[in-house]
């Protein structure tokens, strides 16, 4: 018991390779629409809701919500505007003013990223284009 109530505790000098090795990506502001895709009931039934995508990087992204929701742990993201449909994610943080903070269950590709820039009706990305020959 004193060793694991004073100075070093063996856990605390482990590190998770999911999260603690982790790149960070930095978030930029956009405004996309997305659609949350979740199962009810046990799997019996599957719902849809509608979100804002507030800020995205590779990795993860912060949704808005126009109700209160009681979000699932996990579910999907889709960004139709851009054409990227079910990108699993993973509820971190839910906040009081309607907001979420999620994590992808697989990196986005630039390309992918870029799309969704384009698509953006935020001001910082009224000048983005797309070549239509990589879409």
């Amino acid at each position: 018991m004193r060793a694991a109530s004073g100075g070093s505790h063996f856990l605390k000098k482990e590190e998770s390779f999911m999260y603690d090795r982790e790149n960070r990506y930095r978030m930029e502001d956009t405004m996309n629409a997305g659609r949350l895709e979740y199962t009810e009931n046990g799997m019996t039934h599957m719902a849809a809701r509608r979100c804002d995508v507030l800020r995205i990087s590779l990795s993860g992204a912060v949704i808005g919500l126009i109700t209160q929701v009681n979000l699932p742990k996990q579910f999907y993201l889709d960004i139709p505007d851009a054409r990227i449909n079910k990108v699993g994610a993973v509820l971190m943080k839910s906040f009081a003013n309607n907001t979420a903070e999620i994590r992808f269950l697989r990196l986005l590709t630039q390309k992918e990223l870029d799309r969704i820039f384009v698509f953006s009706t935020h001001p910082a990305h009224k000048d983005r284009v797309l070549d239509v020959r990589s879409w």
